[in-house]
Parts: C-alpha cells; sequence; structure tokens
C-alpha cells in the first residue's frame, strides 16, 4: 500500500518549510498568493488532501445563487406555505450554493409591488414575484431585466413578453374546469357568479374568460352574471354572496378565481344546504380542505406548490448563470379535489 504523503513531504514538495505549509493548509495570514498557490499544486500533484482545494473545487461546481421572492397577502395560508416551500426548494437545491430572500408587498398597488422589487434587486441575483398586471410595474420588470436582473412572474403573469418567464398554472384552462364543475353539478336554468380580485389580475381574467367560454359552449342554460371584484378580501366576498343569494334565487354556482373564498363558503353555511350552490374554489387550505368534505366547496383547483417552487428554482438558477434567454411561459397541471378523493 502507498504510504500517504505527510506534511514533511508537502514542505519538500512545495520547496517551502513545514510551518509555511500548515498557515497554508489551515488558512491563517501571512502567507503570499504565489506560495498559497505553489503549496496547493505541490499538495494535489503528491495526492495529499486538503479542505482547501477541495472547498474551491466546490465553490466552482456549485456556484451561489442568490433567490428573491416578492409575493403578497402573508396573512392568507395559502402564501404562508408558499414561502415555506420556496425556501424548501431553495435548499434543496444541489447544484448550487442557494440563498434565499423572501418578502412581501405593502399592499397590491403597483407602486408598493415595485417598490419591493427594486429595493430585493440589490441584494440578489434573480426574482420571481405574484404581482398584478399593470404597466408601470411591467416598466419596473423590464429595467430589471435591462439591468441583468431576471425576472420571473408566478401564478399571474405580470408582465409577458417584457419578463423572463411565466410559471404557474394556464388560467383560461383553470376557468374552463371551474365551468365544467358547475355545469355538471347545476341542476336546471340559472345563474353563475365569478369574484375576482381585480382587473389588474391577468390570471383572474383569464380564469373569467374561460368560464365565460365553458358556459357558453357546454351549458347555455347558466348565465354567467358580470364578475364581482372582492379585493380578494374574505369580508367583501361574504357581504357579496348573501346579496347574491338574496337577489338571485337561482344562482347555481360561484367560482372565486382568486382569495377571499372564506367569505363565500361562510355565506353558504349559513343561508344554504351543502351541494345547492356549486361553488368552485382554488387552493388548498385548512378552511377549503373542511369545506370540501362537508360538500360546501364541490371541487378545489390547486396549484402544486411543491413541483411549482422547484420548477421555478430550477429555471431561475439557470437564468442567474446565464442559461435562458427570452420570455416563456411554463405550465403546470392543477390538482383537482373533489368531496370523494379525500
Amino acid at each position: 500500500m502507498a504510504r500517504r504523503p505527510t506534511v514533511k513531504d508537502l514542505a519538500r514538495a512545495a520547496d517551502v518549510g513545514s510551518a509555511t505549509v500548515d498557515r497554508v493548509l489551515n488558512n491563517r495570514p501571512g502567507v503570499r498568493e504565489a506560495t498559497v498557490a505553489r503549496v496547493l499544486e505541490a499538495a494535489a500533484r503528491i495526492g495529499y488532501p486538503t479542505g482547501r482545494r477541495d472547498a474551491e473545487r466546490r465553490d466552482a461546481e456549485h456556484p451561489p445563487v442568490r433567490f428573491g421572492f416578492v409575493l403578497h397577502k402573508p396573512s392568507q395560508e395559502f402564501y404562508r406555505n408558499f414561502a415555506a416551500r420556496l425556501e424548501a426548494a431553495v435548499a434543496g437545491c444541489r447544484d448550487i450554493r442557494g440563498s434565499c430572500d423572501i418578502r412581501f408587498s405593502a399592499s397590491q398597488s403597483p407602486a408598493d409591488f415595485a417598490t419591493a422589487l427594486q429595493a430585493i434587486s440589490e441584494h440578489v441575483d434573480v426574482l420571481a414575484t405574484s404581482a398584478i398586471t399593470h404597466s408601470s410595474l411591467s416598466e419596473t420588470i423590464r429595467q430589471l431585466q435591462a439591468r441583468g436582473k431576471p425576472v420571473f412572474s408566478v401564478l399571474n403573469d405580470a408582465a409577458a413578453s417584457l419578463q423572463q418567464g411565466y410559471v404557474g398554472l394556464d388560467n383560461l384552462k383553470v376557468g374552463r374546469i371551474a365551468g365544467w364543475m358547475i355545469g355538471l353539478q347545476a341542476k336546471g336554468a340559472g345563474k353563475v357568479a365569478v369574484f375576482i380580485g381585480g382587473n389588474r389580475w391577468h390570471g383572474h381574467i383569464l380564469r373569467e374568460t374561460g368560464l365565460r367560454s365553458y358556459l357558453r359552449d357546454h351549458a347555455p342554460q347558466l348565465a354567467l352574471l358580470d364578475a364581482t371584484v372582492n379585493l380578494e378580501t374574505r369580508q367583501v366576498t361574504y357581504e357579496a354572496v348573501l346579496d347574491l343569494l338574496d337577489r338571485h334565487g337561482d344562482l347555481r354556482g360561484i367560482y372565486v378565481a382568486g382569495g377571499g373564498m372564506e367569505g363565500a363558503i361562510a355565506a353558504l353555511r349559513e343561508v344554504r344546504p351543502p351541494g345547492k350552490v356549486a361553488l368552485v374554489v382554488n387552493e388548498v387550505t385548512a378552511e377549503s380542505r373542511a369545506a370540501l368534505a362537508e360538500r360546501y366547496v364541490s371541487l378545489i383547483i390547486a396549484t402544486p406548490l411543491e413541483k411549482l417552487c422547484r420548477d421555478l428554482v430550477a429555471l431561475m438558477a439557470d437564468a442567474a448563470r446565464g442559461g435562458v434567454s427570452g420570455s416563456s411561459q411554463h405550465y403546470l397541471r392543477p390538482d383537482l379535489l373533489a368531496p370523494d378523493s379525500l
């Protein structure tokens, strides 16, 4: 068996003293860079293990990438779960050394999203956001892209053609799935209500469009009412659903295209038996799961968060290292949960 080289062997091979070798191996100051390089080269040549060289090799093979995320609605369970999954995805990325900075916009206004994106961009290499769609925010994203800071949209396609890419569901198809469920459950002719967070959510508008197109194609006996803006809030949704039920005795279905589903669930619990009105919501939370089990909710259309975060982080890491060019859309297949699937 070959003898393991010693410090003396390394000192002789590098033509330096043993004390110098000790300082190099333990990363102590007082050694010129040329001498450090000579000692490390000699160590590699005679097969002497050095943690420093191994660390340098690992650093070269696994470059650092600083990820930045700007989300909204930290009070909602879904976005808290989203943040936790993002952290796990960054930590689990083995081909890089990733760090994760997650911030929440102060509100859903374009200015607050822009401020948060600009602030975090100073400290990260690549960004992703659940921001709304607005011309001023699109300009912010364009500027960040021009500065070499790739920006991805998640859940809502904030700046198509200007951003690095979109990762999320095909929202037009999501709306059609909601229409399919409502058309399947509704008994006879009647009306359908749809709630959107606001007209700046491109994803919500697409979901409303998909719902309308499905009903027109396959359930013409169901008339879709004008969309109700609920600002993604529980209380506004609750009051609006009670009002709709009072004014429309033939209300057959409700689709909450964004946040605020808890208000619709609470209203139906108060004035309708389970299954009387088909209610379709998005995303799995403790409250939506309970309502599904009780059949107040007919269908949950859920984003596969773990896969979304894993795919998003991989795309972001690639973009940060210059591996992606041009805008792209990365669609995920939604998870569909019905009462009997629990």
